[in-house]
């Protein structure tokens, strides 16, 4: 549930304001976005967790698997445009790769099975009552994804407007501003799954949303508008943090298959390095 669903949900910020950047005509908002977003989970989000609770614990197989191709997956986009453009054809790899990873994390479903027992209330509830609390919840469901819809043009305007007024990359606005405010949901999670003392919930959803994002946001966005990027300057600090990100934390994951307070100190401090250089190193758009 942590590595799909989660994951999936998750994704839905980047998801939407991808799909109004690639019609607004700017794709390169949502490629900045994903790549920033991808920093945040690494470091970051990676660092809150052990922060607000213990040891991140990833003693489970599903997840030291999952952690090379986690880091393959978020390195895949940065292959795919050296030559400038990410295009249908690599559109097309990336939503491959999104399917084969969903088949194969389904076809583990059976090794990570749990019996759960439904409490006496609920069992008991009339049919009627229970589809009533299902069509409640669809209901919630929809107004969320409607709001969301409205959130990301919103976002996607005010960003383009901001880079216009204060003469700034968009790439740039969308590897920090818009790659942080998308993060917001893996945050919440993390923090209260923290606190639980849940590192499954925690890793699968960190894990599962870079690759999600990687895939098939990007995916879904070369497909309606390719992501073309006449000037890699905005992206080159993004990328080479992104890089030393994921390296840093599949070492941490697979020595001692845990992310101490200490190592997750490291991932904060790496996270305030990027930040600063991407600021310090911005060159204004005349």
């Amino acid at each position: 549930i942590a590595f799909f669903v989660m994951a999936v949900v998750a994704s839905f910020p980047n998801l939407f304001i991808g799909i109004s950047s690639a019609l607004h005509g700017i794709p390169e908002l949502s490629f900045g976005d994903v790549v920033g977003n991808s920093v945040v989970d690494l470091t970051l989000v990676a660092a809150l967790a052990v922060f607000f609770g213990k040891e991140l614990i990833a003693d489970g197989k599903l997840i030291q698997t999952s952690s090379f191709f986690t880091i393959g997956v978020a390195i895949l986009p940065l292959a795919l445009i050296l030559d400038g453009e990410l295009g249908r054809e690599d559109a097309v790899v990336l939503l491959s790769v999104f399917v084969l990873y969903s088949v194969w994390l389904f076809s583990k479903r059976k090794e990570y099975t749990e019996i759960f027992e439904v409490p006496d209330s609920l069992a008991s509830q009339p049919a009627v009552k229970g589809f009533g609390r299902f069509l409640a919840s669809l209901g919630g469901v929809v107004l969320a994804v409607v709001c969301m819809v409205f959130a990301a043009e919103g976002a996607v305007r005010a960003v383009s407007f901001f880079a216009k007024e204060f003469h700034l990359a968009l790439p740039m606005l969308g590897i920090l501003v818009v790659g942080f405010s998308s993060a917001l949901p893996e945050i919440t999670v993390t923090i209260v799954s923290a606190r639980k003392g849940k590192s499954n919930i925690i890793l699968g959803d960190l894990m599962g949303t870079v690759i999600v994002m990687a895939t098939l946001v990007l995916g879904v966005v070369a497909l309606i508008k390719p992501i073309q990027v006449a000037d890699f300057s905005p992206f080159a600090i993004a990328r080479v943090f992104l890089v030393v990100s994921a390296l840093f934390f599949l070492i941490f994951l697979r020595t001692g298959r845990k992310i101490t307070r200490r190592e997750g100190l490291l991932l904060f401090f790496l996270y305030l390095s990027f930040v600063i250089a991407e600021i310090m190193f911005h060159k204004p758009i005349e």
